[in-house]
């Protein structure tokens, strides 16, 4: 039987319990919550902003979304976006949906810490970015009713999540710090490690091989 949770249903269908189970058994217990936040969040706003949205890809796109954080699924070669943008793809390949479906969600995952841009894609790409937005830094609250905040909440609660999503972003980023170049994951890595130094664009540009 499906489940619904604040007037959202959760497909009940294989690709969806293997993509939970996929999530819950490699991620830390917030991060699998704050994933299926996203994932209701998304579709929330997505209804009041009237996106129509394949709910199984914003399923995966919401679940996978940070999967390159955890132990079993991340690299230290690219950013921990990709990582989880290719898990995805590679997921819903196996599931029988199509190129251009899996290349949807790719570019879900691959484009969530990547501000506006989303959100002039298509509507499984803007509904990842708008549960992230929403979960971690409350935007646009007044898009779902206090009603539907609280039975999302009871269903996955977040207890201290702004310290441990934080943390999970630090040990999920720390060991390939040059993959923080270019978005905001390099303020995570400063407010925890002293010694990071940042890229700088601008030396970047002055100080490159042309001789001009």
């Amino acid at each position: 039987m499906a489940e619904s949770i604040a007037g959202i249903t959760v497909p009940d269908t294989e690709l969806v319990r293997e993509a939970t189970e996929l999530v819950r058994d490699a991620a830390e217990e917030h991060v699998f919550h704050h994933s299926r936040r996203v994932f209701l969040w998304g579709m929330l706003k997505a209804q009041h902003r009237a996106l129509a949205v394949d709910p199984e890809l914003a399923y995966v796109g919401g679940l996978f979304h940070d999967l390159g954080l955890t132990e079993k699924y991340r690299t230290t070669t690219r950013r921990f976006e990709l990582d989880g943008a290719e898990e995805a793809y590679a997921f819903l390949r196996r599931h029988g949906r199509s190129e251009t479906e899996a290349r949807t969600v790719w570019l879900a995952i691959a484009l969530h810490t990547t501000p506006e841009v989303p959100l002039s894609l298509a509507p499984e790409v803007a509904v990842v970015t708008l549960g992230v937005e929403t979960d971690v830094l409350g935007l646009d609250l007044d898009e779902i009713s206090a009603t539907d905040r609280d039975t999302v909440l009871d269903a996955h609660p977040r207890p201290d999540f702004k310290n441990r999503i934080l943390r999970s972003f630090y040990r999920g980023m720390k060991q390939r710090p040059a993959t923080t170049f270019g978005t905001m994951n390099d303020d995570v890595l400063a407010h925890f490690d002293p010694t990071f130094e940042r890229e700088d664009f601008v030396s970047m540009i002055q100080d490159n091989r042309w001789p001009e």
